[in-house]
This record gives C-alpha cells, sequence and structure tokens, in this order.
C-alpha cells in the first residue's frame, strides 16, 4: 500500500511539473530574444482618408508597448527591427438598414501591406502584401448616410479609433504569434 501511494504521488508530482505546451494568446513570442526595440515609422497612406495613417500607426505602435518587452521609437536607425506599412485601401460598404432604409451598421474594410524586418539578420520576419481588416461598426447617431470614406472620417465617433485599435491587435498578435 505504502509503494501504491508513493508511486501515485511521483506520478502526481510529474503531471503537476510537466509542460503541456499551451501559453495563454497574445503573451508569448517567436521573435529573437535579441530584437529589443522596434522601429515603426509612420504608415504610408495611398487610400484618399485624411490621417488614418496616423491613427493606425499610433495604434499599432501602443500595441507593441502593451505588451511590455519591447522599446518602440518612430525611427528605422537605432533599433533591431523595424515594422513598416502602407494603408492601402479602405472600403466601407452598409451591413444593415433600419425600417426606414437607413444603413444602421457598415462594414469597415481596411487592407495594407506590413513588413517586419529584423535588421540585424536583414531577413523579413513576417510579412503580409495585402493584409485585409474587416468588421462591422455602428454608424454614429444621425441620418447613417454614409456616402464615402471621408464622411465616414468625418463623423463625431469613436469607430476609426476602435478600428484602428483591432487592426493593431490583429497585425501585432501575427507578428508575435507567428501566424
Amino acid at each position: 500500500m505504502t509503494r501504491t501511494c508513493a508511486a501515485l504521488a511521483v506520478m502526481l508530482a510529474c503531471a503537476l511539473h510537466a509542460a503541456c505546451g499551451y501559453t495563454l494568446a497574445g503573451r508569448g513570442s517567436f521573435l529573437p530574444d535579441y530584437i529589443e526595440t522596434i522601429g515603426i515609422p509612420l504608415f504610408d497612406n495611398d487610400t484618399s482618408a485624411f490621417e488614418v495613417e496616423q491613427i493606425v500607426t499610433q495604434e499599432v505602435r501602443q500595441e507593441f508597448i502593451g505588451r511590455g518587452r519591447y522599446r518602440v521609437l518612430p525611427d528605422t536607425t537605432g533599433v533591431d527591427a523595424v515594422l513598416e506599412g502602407a494603408i492601402r485601401n479602405i472600403r466601407i460598404a452598409p451591413a444593415s438598414f433600419t425600417d426606414d432604409q437607413q444603413a444602421s451598421r457598415y462594414v469597415f474594410t481596411l487592407t495594407a501591406r506590413i513588413a517586419f524586418t529584423d535588421l540585424t539578420t536583414n531577413e523579413v520576419l513576417w510579412q503580409n502584401p495585402n493584409l485585409q481588416f474587416s468588421d462591422e461598426y455602428e454608424v454614429a447617431s444621425g441620418g447613417g448616410d454614409v456616402q464615402s470614406v471621408s464622411a465616414f472620417f468625418g463623423q463625431r465617433s469613436n469607430a476609426v479609433e476602435r478600428i484602428a485599435q483591432d487592426f493593431a491587435e490583429t497585425v501585432v498578435s501575427s507578428i508575435l504569434e507567428a501566424f
């Protein structure tokens, strides 16, 4: 009986100390350990949407900083890696309508080119030349008529910030988790 209890105790201890290989999503990193400083210059903006590149770039910088491990600079010099991007296209389309046939929700699609380069090895660690991010958002109060990207960005709402934050989370998770 004592041997059985001892064997069970050893098996339990081994089971408790054995790692199953799972980690919390968003907390790991597949980047080399020597990457401590990341340069994220202002993204290019190939669209007619005013200042969208500034909002998206800032959110991507904040997302990397929020991970707690990386120092982020707006430069491409004096850094271990560089994340460069360009907002290539923005499309907004109605997704649902009110009883009055006014759009109440929109699908916002942002297309970007992103490249993350290790400057020590000059190797592109992650890239997506045609990254598409889509999500649905409520239209700000009012008539519900968004006829262009400029009108959408001109509304007094937090939709642009939410879109930029969601996009930043997607990009940073993709880079750090090697997806």
